[in-house]
């Protein structure tokens, strides 16, 4: 139940904390103007919603922990190449495509989550909110970071979101 919990908190570096400096990346790192960032996040989460759906034929063909590996290999590629393409319309298009890839990055630890606590969807539920507490500082201290380094080296510690989906879901 740990291990589920830790990937879906990782999980999350590249889901809601990604995004909520996506825009700051683009302005500050990109040198996009306010109206670019506001695409490129737009860009980012239509791309996740047809990952979304994609993701219910993908899953009828494939297990979810296959998928969530398979996902993280590729966005291990896609991730760097997004933080060191220079420009903005290539970057547009890598985060396009990691909208793509990082779909069911939530949906599938949450439900291995209440697999792993069966007949105590209450208990994951709680335990759910404790990782989210602990989960909720990830922003503030990468908030730190980037104050002390720069936007651009903090957005490397996202990789740890692949990184750990491969290391903690498991093979069968």
């Amino acid at each position: 139940m740990l291990r589920r919990l830790i990937v879906l908190e990782a999980a999350d570096l590249l889901l809601d904390i990604f995004q909520g400096y996506l825009a700051l990346y683009f302005v500050d790192v990109a040198h996009a103007d306010a109206g670019a960032a506001a695409l490129g996040v737009a860009v980012w989460t239509g791309a996740g919603l047809v990952g979304d759906w994609a993701l219910l034929w993908v899953l009828r063909r494939m297990r979810g922990g296959r998928y969530l590996r398979c996902s993280a290999v590729a966005v291990l590629a896609v991730y760097p190449a997004f933080l060191l393409v220079p420009g903005y319309s290539a970057k547009l298009v890598l985060a396009a495509v990691l909208g793509l890839l990082n779909s069911g990055w939530y949906a599938i630890p949450q439900a291995a989550l209440y697999e792993s606590l069966p007949g105590r969807s209450g208990a994951a539920v709680a335990v759910g909110g404790v990782g989210g507490m602990v989960g909720a500082c990830v922003p503030l201290v990468l908030g730190f970071v980037a104050g002390a380094v720069g936007l651009g080296p903090t957005m490397w510690i996202l990789l740890l979101a692949p990184l750990a989906l491969l290391a903690l879901t498991p093979r069968r």
